[in-house]
């Protein structure tokens, strides 16, 4: 199965690497299983994973602000 790469995500790495007490980067804010893997996930999947980090992000500016 070859993969288009043209339709692939970009890692949201931003080399801050320190997992939280949940296993959650503060970088990018994935799961240290989500980031392990990152690379052998479709688009389809990776999209879902960057989508859930996104959330994360927010959730952590939230309750940090609130």
């Amino acid at each position: 199965c070859i993969r288009d790469s043209s339709k692939d995500v970009p890692s949201p790495c931003i080399s801050i690497c320190v997992l939280d007490e949940k296993d959650i980067c503060q970088g990018c804010f994935r799961s240290a299983q989500e980031i392990t893997d990152w690379f052998m996930e479709t688009p389809e999947r990776k999209q879902e994973i960057l989508d859930r980090s996104i959330e994360r992000r927010k959730e952590s500016s939230t309750i940090r602000l609130g």
